[in-house]
């Protein structure tokens, strides 16, 4: 497939191969965990065991691949699952560089976890390369990128932590969930990695759960990565692959809808009286809106504010909406918020009165209606 077709057609016929046996348009679901050997034995390129590879999961994978414009991917059973991967292809005693704003699964999966692995972490402001380079020790191999990040929105500049890697033969992952390719291409900002919970946009209706790893030119670490993924075995169901591969096809006309409705949102949120900060690269206001604007080609579908008030006055928020729905997670063609510090739990360093907002594809109208009701209650 030419790299160089426009995204909304790689995504319908990037890694979609016809049916060899009936000419199928759309390959039916693969569920045998077991194929047939040839009688010369299993080759390097068959299929064997469904773990190791299928062809539901290969077609996902260069689906993905082809969308990131990378070299190689890997899925996973889940987001996290992806992003374990990546720290337990590092080594015990080494030194990992993230967001002070990161993801508080993320957070957490290296504080109670990787820890244990014997792995070394610090927390720095991304939004200032300067200091993400005063943070880099001797031992640092891997510097964890979010931008947007999660839940502050913060914009960190990719290409300038990648020139700050590179001079030390440090490997830059960036979770590009919030983006999604659509918006974002971190390989061709020069990272080596891209990590994404599919469960959110890719998905996109709020009913898959899975998670992927794709690598650029000439990432070294990528065949552990591999590795990690058929031995530990969280890898996503044949099922669950076809559900992503179809959604995908439509991923470029669902986040042009998400984009618009939330920057329509966001200019609402920044004028209303009971609001006191919006967080949203897409305003002009914001402090990283002029990197995001050079290396984002549009804004994405997440907001977060904050309320007039502490977190009684946000939770009155939250639970006076009719169609925005009371929810974690993200990405689904139905608008949901919450109360974040609820979400994230009590060691969370989230603002009491923020609220984490997926704007969805209803009418971006009513999603604002149903919105100013809500903060009539405060």
């Amino acid at each position: 497939m030419d790299k160089k077709l426009h995204l909304e057609t790689l995504a319908i016929h990037g890694g979609m191969e016809k049916d060899a046996a009936t000419g199928a348009i759309v390959p039916p679901v693969q569920r045998s965990t077991i194929f047939e050997h040839g009688e010369g034995g299993m080759l390097e390129t068959d299929f064997s065991y469904t773990r190791q590879d299928n062809p539901n999961r290969r077609q996902l994978e260069r689906q993905l691949t082809i969308l990131e414009q990378g070299e190689d991917c890997a899925t996973f059973a889940s987001g996290v699952a992806a992003t374990a991967a990546v720290f337990q292809a590092l080594e015990p005693g080494d030194h990992v560089l993230l967001p002070d704003d990161v993801y508080h699964g993320t957070r957490k999966l290296v504080t109670h976890f990787m820890k244990k692995w014997g792995l070394n972490y610090s927390l720095a402001d991304m939004s200032r390369p300067e200091v993400v380079e005063q943070n880099i020790r001797p031992e640092t191999r891997l510097i964890w990128i979010e931008s947007p990040s999660n839940p502050l929105l913060l914009i960190t500049d990719i290409p300038a932590i990648v020139d700050i890697a590179r001079k030390r033969n440090i490997v830059v992952c960036v979770d590009n969930t919030w983006p999604t390719p659509v918006n974002q291409q971190p390989l061709d900002l020069g990272a080596d990695l891209v990590v994404h919970s599919t469960t959110k946009y890719f998905g996109g209706h709020s009913d898959i759960l899975g998670g992927a790893v794709i690598a650029g030119e000439n990432t070294e670490i990528f065949p552990k990565i591999r590795e990690i993924q058929i031995m530990t075995g969280a890898v996503p169901s044949p099922d669950d692959c076809w559900l992503l591969s179809r959604s995908i096809r439509s991923l470029p006309y669902r986040m042009k809808g998400h984009n618009e409705h939330a920057m329509q949102i966001a200019r609402f949120l920044s004028d209303h009286p009971k609001i006191a900060d919006v967080f949203y690269p897409g305003l002009e206001s914001n402090p990283g809106h002029e990197v995001a604007a050079r290396q984002m080609k549009a804004f994405g579908g997440m907001i977060s504010f904050t309320v007039k008030g502490k977190a009684d006055e946000a939770l009155k928020v939250v639970a006076g909406s009719q169609i925005v729905a009371k929810a974690t997670s993200l990405g689904g063609v139905e608008s949901t918020w919450e109360h974040r510090l609820s979400s994230e739990g009590e060691d969370s360093t989230t603002p009491d009165n923020l609220i984490r907002l997926s704007v969805g594809l209803e009418h971006p109208d009513d999603i604002q209606d149903d919105i100013a009701r809500a903060l009539e209650s405060i």
